[in-house]
């Protein structure tokens, strides 16, 4: 084949025909042999194809390797479990023969049995218990309000807070349902007549009106009416000219100091000024301080000497024909005549009939309750020495 195979250009001249030929015609052109060329590519093509067909070979070679090992490890695997499996069984089998006899799992089984009627015995016990407990810690409350209303009364004389919590106690018991409770109602029902029958003095607004009355004190400026003649006429002396002028200024100076009253019908009694003016002050803001103090606390007694304390002074050092002195009088007589403390009802009668009724409800509850039978396996093992 290496002799035969030439290039593709390696084209042979054809030689001329010679001049002299009879028909004096030209031959053919030679076309070029190729044959060499495709028995090459041939050859190429079945190399390929060799190369290809071992290199399957050594893939598949390769991959039954791997599945050989991945079986190997599998039936490793599987004889593992199976000795687990072995192990397991003989334990089972060990547990087996410890298992007791069928006539003890019977007598357990009955056991069983009793002890869960036993605890359904003592469960709807014990809901009976708490249902009690709830309605006993309810019914303290309505006794704790009821004190709690007559500390109000006795302490702050409280009609509206007392009510209240007389009427919360009145709903408890409403709630109980319990006719034995009827004795407990009708004394709270009389108690809260009693309460709604009696008026709750207005405490905080005569502390108010008080206050009010308080500051006003500092407005007290003018305590006796100037003389306002200027010196026109005195004992019927006149003057004019110069002299009127001078006696007019000489007159407004010492008008701010005495006072001449032709007509007075009263004692006289002395201007006050500076710290005189500031310690009347002072004491009349202190008496309507301490009426305060009873307006709130209930205490009439103290209320109404305040009051005559503070009106003494006003009278006794200030004009009563001042426009603000005498309203201020006119205000403490209205307030004298407002009562600050009232009779309120007694609710002894009312808490002792709730602890009358709290304690026989104690005692019918605790001859209810009564200790379970004991189980009659316990009792056969106790009897057992």
């Amino acid at each position: 084949m290496s002799e035969t195979a030439l290039p593709k250009d390696d084209v042979r001249p054809v030689p001329e025909a010679p001049v002299d030929t009879p028909f004096n015609e030209t031959l053919p052109p030679v076309v070029p042999q190729r044959r060499g060329n495709g028995l090459a590519i041939v050859a190429l093509l079945l190399g390929a194809a060799g190369i290809a067909v071992g290199g399957w070979g050594v893939w598949q070679v390769r991959h039954l390797q791997t599945t050989n090992q991945q079986q190997l490890s599998q039936v490793q695997a599987l004889g593992d479990e199976t000795q687990s499996l072995k192990l397991n069984a003989q334990r089972m089998s060990a547990r087996l023969e410890q298992l007791p006899g069928a006539d003890v799992l019977e007598e357990r089984s009955r056991l069983v049995i009793q002890l869960q009627g036993d605890q359904q015995r003592l469960n709807q016990r014990l809901e009976t218990v708490l249902g009690a407990s709830r309605k006993d810690w309810r019914l303290a409350e309505a006794e704790h309000l009821l004190r709690l209303a007559s500390l109000r009364l006795s302490a702050l004389q409280d009609i509206s807070s007392a009510q209240a919590l007389v009427q919360g106690a009145d709903d408890i018991l409403r709630e109980q349902n319990d006719p034995g409770a009827f004795a407990a109602r009708e004394q709270v029902a009389k108690t809260l007549v009693a309460l709604r029958s009696t008026d709750q003095p207005d405490r905080t607004g005569l502390f108010l009106r008080l206050g009010a009355l308080r500051e006003q004190v500092v407005g007290l400026t003018e305590l006796a009416p100037e003389y306002k003649d200027r010196g026109e006429s005195l004992l019927g002396l006149t003057a004019d000219g110069d002299g009127a002028s001078r006696w007019a200024q000489w007159w407004d100076q010492i008008s701010h100091y005495i006072r001449i009253d032709f007509n007075a019908d009263k004692n006289v009694r002395p201007l006050l000024a500076g710290q005189s003016l500031s310690q009347v002050r002072l004491a009349l803001s202190l008496t309507l301080e301490q009426a305060q103090w009873a307006a709130l606390n209930g205490q009439a007694a103290v209320y109404s000497q305040a009051l005559d304390e503070a009106r003494d002074v006003l009278k006794g050092n200030f004009n009563p024909d001042n426009p603000q002195s005498k309203v201020m009088l006119e205000q403490l007589a209205e307030l004298s005549k407002q009562p600050v403390t009232v009779v309120t009802p007694d609710l002894t009668g009312t808490l002792s009939a709730v602890q009358g009724y709290l304690e026989r409800r104690n005692v019918n509850a605790e001859d209810s309750i009564k200790p379970l039978p004991k189980p009659a396996a316990s009792t056969a093992q106790e009897a057992t020495p």
